[in-house]
Formats: structure tokens, sequence, C-alpha cells
């Protein structure tokens, strides 16, 4: 029995590469003349629970019950913690240390047990720094899968609500969980989205959500447009389920990824449902305008400046003859990619120096590219204005779909200043409408196919105690 315990310990020890890494950390017992080892992570085993669990396995009479019962019956009465499993496959067994569970072999079993007493590293709960909200809960998804469900259990005290476990990835071993309500989420969906995930095969999800989503859904390379949404607020993730949505959480992850997603899931807010219904749906309708403001307002300030005879006189006060050396377009595409460039460069300026870098952009972007004849006053103030209504859309991925398209406006407008616009328009509304949700519907639903009640609850917020589904995104 021994040599057999001996050679179990030696093929364990063999695939974790045990000498090999510091941080696996084996403790050899001895009870009773039976021989036990503990493997386990260190970081990830809780001290407290192993030191009373062993407390308790050293005072018990173990010897019998290792000679003449198995290892299931073992596991019930001395294995004093809650969550245990038999385990004989020895790949199982290594994964499960390598994801932070103990494991117990005892002397007399081939089997092994695993006890899922494991902690991990993570941050405070806090509110999600892009998602804001003037009232409601403050907490917010972190990178421990096992604390994101539980803030969705707490918010849906329902047994329907399903958290189906899968594991990704050949290498990491990512923990996933698709997240959905039985009888309101469609079961072709789920089913869908239980066979993709079957079917990646990767070594790693190495950025999380965006691999996962990037091997999920059907991605056309040249469509901006996103297909899918994410939150890192529980309450704006439970009313999702509630609503026959499907959630994906990840381990290391604290988004949850929204499916499925069409354009109008992008228009709306957590915000307006935490406010009263007229003051809910005027801020949409603000959210909802800036969006077509921000998408059209340069290119068609470009467009009758590039056709002055066709300007409508009310608005011809906004021509110029630029004094810059540099054409229009150029200026409008300089300062497009330039807003960016800011933007990265302000993600990687440290906190103690984000006053110099403010202090330097303006007067760069400002009065010195003035006065140097790089830009006009008048491109600068509509870029500006661009640029700080890019903020109201809560979607980063919508963001940057919609200055794609405005770039491309301005493009064409640029190659064929009189049908250039109505050209880009064209392509603009073919790349939107050629779009597909995950479900292989439209993009734009409710407006295609339209659905009255449907599209009307886009722009006007329903009370919540009305019988309208609650879209608080």
């Amino acid at each position: 029995m021994k040599k057999e315990f001996q050679k179990q310990i030696q093929q364990l020890e063999e695939a974790l590469r045990l000498r090999q890494s510091f941080d696996l950390v084996v403790k050899p017992l001895c009870v009773q003349g039976i021989n036990m080892r503990l493997y386990f992570v260190d970081g990830f085993a809780k001290d407290e629970i192993l030191e009373k669990m062993l407390e308790f396995l050293m005072k018990a009479e173990v010897r019998e019950c290792v000679e003449t019962e198995a290892a299931s019956h073992f596991c019930e009465c001395y294995i004093s913690y809650l969550e245990t499993e038999i385990s004989r496959d020895i790949k199982q067994q290594v994964n499960a240390v390598l994801s932070g569970t103990v494991l117990l072999l005892v002397e007399g079993y081939t089997e092994g047990i695993l006890i899922d007493a494991r902690t991990y590293p993570t941050r405070s709960m806090e509110e999600p720094e892009d998602d804001r909200v003037l009232r409601g809960s403050r907490d917010g998804f972190v990178e421990t899968l096992i604390f994101n469900t539980a803030l969705i259990r707490r918010r849906i005290r329902d047994p329907h609500l399903t958290m189906e476990y899968h594991s990704i990835g050949s290498m990491s071993k990512s923990d996933i969980v698709i997240c959905y309500m039985e009888g309101l989420a469609e079961t072709s969906l789920v089913d869908y989205i239980r066979t993709r995930l079957q079917q990646i095969h990767v070594e790693a999800l190495t950025m999380a959500h965006e691999s996962l989503a990037e091997a999920l859904v059907p991605h056309k390379w040249l469509n901006p447009f996103p297909k899918v949404r994410y939150t890192e607020r529980p309450d704006t993730a439970a009313s999702n389920i509630l609503e026959g949505k499907i959630l994906l959480l990840i381990d290391n992850s604290p988004s949850a990824l929204i499916l499925p997603t069409s354009f109008f899931d992008f228009i709306q807010e957590a915000q307006d449902y935490y406010l009263p219904p007229i003051t809910g749906t005027y801020l949409r309708m603000i959210r909802i305008a800036v969006f077509f403001v921000t998408l059209l307002v340069t290119p068609i300030w470009y467009y009758f400046n590039c056709n002055p005879q066709l300007c409508p006189d009310w608005f011809a006060f906004t021509l110029i003859d630029s004094k810059a050396h540099i054409p229009l377009i150029a200026q409008l595409l300089l300062l497009e990619f330039g807003i960016d460039a800011l933007k990265m460069a302000s993600l990687n300026t440290p906190s103690s120096l984000n006053s110099t870098f403010s202090i330097v952009g303006a007067l760069i972007l400002g009065e010195f590219a003035i006065n140097a004849g790089w830009l006009s006053e008048e491109i600068i103030l509509y870029m500006a204005f661009v640029a700080l209504a890019d903020f109201t859309q809560p979607s980063f991925e919508l963001g940057y779909a919609i200055k794609f398209m405005r770039v491309m406006l301005l493009i064409f407008t640029a190659l064929m200043p009189r049908v250039g616009f109505y050209v880009g328009l064209a392509c603009m509304l073919f790349v939107m409408l050629s779009n597909k949700t995950v479900t292989k519907t439209s993009y734009f639903y409710p407006l295609f196919p339209f659905q009255a009640k449907a599209f009307k609850r886009i722009f006007i917020r329903k009370k919540l105690g009305s019988k309208a589904s609650m879209h608080s995104k």
C-alpha cells in the first residue's frame, strides 16, 4: 500500500512540477500511522480554515475508516469543511490545485479529496469609474468570479436564476459562467452560447472578455459597431437578466458581457432609472440628440464649406475663410487623431503630472496652434464640442464606431465635394444595416422589424411599476 501511495505522490508531483515552483506547497501529515499529504498554492489557501480542519482531523480515529470504508465515507466523517469532492483523475486534481483548491491524499485511497477552501486576492467593491449614478448602489463587480455571482444572487433571489460553469483555455483554464433566468432567456440562445463556448479551442483568454467576445461572436473586421455590451454594475446586470438577456462572467475580469445586443440598447443607462421618469426621458433624449450631433456636425459643416452655394442663409455665418496654412480637411483629421493621442497620453501620465499635461495640451492645441497658422478657431471649437460630446456615450466601443463613421464622411466629402457626403451616408447605413446580433437578428430591432411599443420605450422612460420591461443599461 505504501508503494502505491508513493507512486501516486510521484505522479502528482511530477504533473504539478512541484520542485520548480516555490509557491506550490506540500504538507506531509501522519495521523495514527496513516500518511497523508496536503497540496495547495501559497496565497490561495485560508490558513484559519486549514488549521481548524487539521485540528479536527488529528484528533479523529481514522485508521479503521481508512482500512474498511471508501474515500467518500472518510470525507463525510472526517473532513469538516463544507465544499468537498472526490477525484480519481490526476489532471482534474492538478487543475484544482492550480485553481486554488486544497488537495488531500490519504494512504490507502486511490482517490484524492478536493477541499475548496480557497480565497483570492481582491480589491474592494467600489462603484465603477465609467458608469456612475447620482443615486443607487455603489458596489461594482470585481476580478473574483464568485464575488460577482454573489452580487447578482443578492439581487435576484429566485431558483430559476441559473449559473452555468465552463472552463476555457488549454493553458489558462479560465473560469466562465453563463448567467441567465430559466424561462425568460431564449433556450435556443442559451444552447447556442453553450455550444460556442465548447467549440472555443485557445491556449488562454489573455484579454479576458475581449478575447472571449472575439472567439464567441462572429465579427466582420471592417464593421466597428459593437455586438456585445459590458457592464460593471450588478444592478444593471440583474435588470438585464430579468429582461431575458444572458450574461457571461469571467474570472479575473470586473465586467459582465451582455448578450444579445442591438444598437438601441446602447442608448439607455442605469442613471435613467434612478431619476424620475420625466427626468430620465429628458436625459435619454439629450443622449440621442448628442449622438447624431457628434456624428454629423463636422461633416455637415465641412460639406457646406466645400459647397458654399448650397449653404442655407441661416447657416452661412459658419462658413470661414481659413487663415491657417493647412487645408480644412487636414485640420479636421489632425484634430481627430490628435485628440485620441492626447487621450492615450493622459492614460500614461502620472496623477502628479496631470495638471502639467492639461496645461501643455491646452496651449499646444489652442492658442499656440492658432497663432502658428496650423489650426482655425472654428475648427478647434467644433472638435472640442465633438470630443466632449463623446463622453455622453456610455459605450466606449460605440463611441469609436461613431468616430470612424465621422472620419469616413469627412474623407468622402473631401474626395467628392458634391456627392461625397451622401455617398458616405449610404456606406454608413450599409455598414450598420448589414450588422447582425449574436442571434442573427436585426441590429436595429425594434426599428427593423418595426415594433411600435418597443420603439416607443427606447425614447420614453416608463415607470418601473408598469408592465413595460425595464431597460436600465
